[in-house]
């Protein structure tokens, strides 16, 4: 009783961080004292002055776990996540097999403080929600989601709902990765050699209006340029996904050609009032800093198309002097469109690209409205059938997967495609097991978009599928290096040809790269890679992600779902699935 007089029991509101080393046993066992060193090491060089920094303070310490508590939730996910990337650029410094890498749990809630350590429920969901997250991430609660999502720059990813022993109610977890904003926006992201040809990078065009809704416009017209441009072959163009990255940050021009690997990187601004528009873009060599070109266009709204067409020549012209007349006049090419269903088009490209299932079906409205006012679009065309293709996914409709189809053949009948309407086909023929004429429009939509990172990902996944693996990396390794900076389809096709070549490692690391593993068959996928780690307990909990995503999914789901030609390469996953103890 006296104990209890002297240290009163104090509750309060706090975030709370549960921290554990994944796979630490197995580090003991080989090098117990060289790990309790590096351990020791890491936590007062890097982890405790993170952890003060944000004000945060250690009131658990066993072994290889941590528990901080936190004042600001924000303050609380930003250490977690600046400290995640400061760890992976220090192991790059060590062996594979010291590696001490970390998850991380973060809820928010009443605790209840005795004055040396941190008790509640609070503590409990944080400590499971640490159990969920991947090595090397973190995942916070629904209650921590809905304070931060407005305030970090961060990819927020739905986990669902999960069950977790002792916690009377499912816990709704998420996922946070450092995608944009800061110093750890591009955590681990190696600096690469331009390529032999001249490459360039085009920034996201900055909105001038006083309208911030009009953020569409810059970036749509940031776009079109980078897809007129990667129409030339001579040049190498990185595609949007990485580009954009950038958005909204001052980054400084050199370090933005050593992360992307080009020599040139293209800058602007969009000015749209009333009738006129007024559209700067600079060129800049990206090593002195020095610019090549810049040029300023003051034009009425209805001369925008000439204005996209002299920025695009002038820019072939100063980085590829040898391209012709005969290569300006291609680039040319497009047919007009109206103006308000351009607009509209616009939209919808920047709703589509939030990749959501409510955004996908905004766009959808856009791209419609497009093409019912200006029917002779092209891209509107083939943009609505790639979004009525996505929504299709989403909602399991087959109306909405025709509709998309005949989107796709409006598009090619108007011949002013970049393989975005044929790779509609290729997906449905593939699905519907027409081999042959998804491998035609494949090649069409090769010839038509040789950069299209669309195009390019239906041609890695054939070559997988197909069992021709070798074909598949080299068309992923290709593909990441087009967009470096995109965590998305590139790492699951990488990590799916590294798992079937046994290079468990690589697969896994591409697998925790992959941003939209957000379907219940990667989990599966994920499962079967780390049981050939021998990380069966984390094996079972992807399973179990999986399952919590996919209610009633078995083994023989999996199986007969299986897109794979070869027996071998099925054979390969259920073998994964297995060792796992997952029959």
């Amino acid at each position: 009783m006296l104990a209890v007089a002297d240290n009163p029991l104090e509750r309060r509101l706090a975030a709370i961080l549960a921290a554990d080393v994944a796979g630490y046993s197995k580090l003991m066992g080989s090098d117990e004292q060289g790990t309790l060193s590096r351990f020791a090491r890491l936590r007062s060089d890097l982890i405790d002055p993170k952890i003060q920094q944000f004000k945060g303070r250690v009131v658990g310490s066993a072994g290889d776990s941590l528990l901080v508590e936190f004042s600001s939730v924000v303050d609380a996910v930003q250490c977690a996540v600046e400290l995640q990337a400061r760890m992976q650029e220090q192991m790059k410094e060590w062996p594979a097999e010291q590696h001490i890498v970390f998850r991380m749990g973060i809820n928010l809630g009443e605790i209840i403080s005795d004055g040396t350590t941190i008790h509640g429920d609070a503590v409990n969901v944080a400590a499971r929600l640490e159990k969920i997250a991947q090595p090397g991430g973190v995942v916070v609660a629904r209650v921590v989601h809905d304070q931060i999502k407005a305030k970090l720059p961060y990819a927020i990813l739905d986990l669902g709902l999960h069950e977790a022993k002792n916690i009377a109610e499912p816990i709704h977890a998420f996922r946070v990765t450092a995608r944009e904003g800061g110093d750890a926006s591009l955590p681990g992201q190696p600096h690469l050699q331009p390529p032999q040809k001249p490459s360039i990078a085009v920034l996201p065009f900055t909105n001038m209006s006083s309208d911030s809704e009009q953020e569409y416009f810059s970036d749509g017209i940031t776009e079109d340029i980078i897809t007129e441009l990667s129409r030339n072959r001579n040049l190498f163009v990185i595609a949007r996904n990485s580009s954009f990255v950038f958005k909204g940050k001052s980054w400084d021009v050199a370090e933005v050609g050593r992360r992307l690997g080009v020599r040139y990187v293209l800058e602007g601004s969009v000015r749209r009032l009333g009738s006129r528009i007024r559209v700067t873009a600079q060129l800049i060599e990206a090593t002195s800093g020095s610019h090549v070109w810049a040029e300023r266009y003051d034009r009425l709204l209805s001369d925008l198309f000439d204005v996209q067409d002299e920025v695009t020549e002038q820019i072939v012209w100063a980085l590829s002097g040898h391209v012709g007349l005969a290569e300006m006049q291609r680039l040319n090419h497009r047919t007009r469109t109206n103006l308000d269903a351009y607009d509209l088009t616009l939209q919808g490209v920047s709703a589509f690209h939030r990749f959501t299932e409510n955004d996908t079906r905004i766009a959808v409205e856009h791209f419609g409205k497009a093409v019912e006012l200006d029917s002779r679009s092209a891209i509107a065309w083939a943009w609505f059938a790639q979004a009525l293709s996505y929504l299709a996914t989403f909602e399991g409709n087959s109306d909405l997967r025709e509709r998309a189809l005949v989107a796709a053949e409006r598009s090619m009948e108007l011949g002013d495609s970049n393989g975005l309407a044929e790779s509609v086909v290729v997906a449905d023929s593939r699905s519907g097991g027409n081999l042959e004429q998804a491998a035609a429009y494949l090649e069409r939509a090769v010839a038509l978009g040789p950069t299209n990172p669309h195009v390019l990902a239906w041609v890695g996944f054939f070559r997988l599928w197909e069992g021709r693996l070798n074909e598949a990396r080299e068309v992923g390794e290709r593909l990441r290096r087009l967009d470096p900076l995109d965590p998305g389809w590139v790492h699951e096709l990488l990590a799916c040809t590294y798992y079937l070549q046994g290079e468990y490692v690589l697969s896994l690391e591409a697998f925790h790269r992959w941003r939209n593993n957000d379907h219940y068959r990667s989990f599966a996928n994920l499962a079967a890679c780390l049981a050939q780690l021998d990380r069966l307990d984390e094996a079972r909990q992807a399973w179990a992600t999986c399952l919590s995503l996919k209610s009633g999914f078995c083994v023989d789901d999996y199986a007969r779902d299986s897109p794979y030609r070869r027996e071998e390469d099925r054979a390969h996953w259920l073998a994964g699935l297995a060792k796992a103890g997952i029959m």
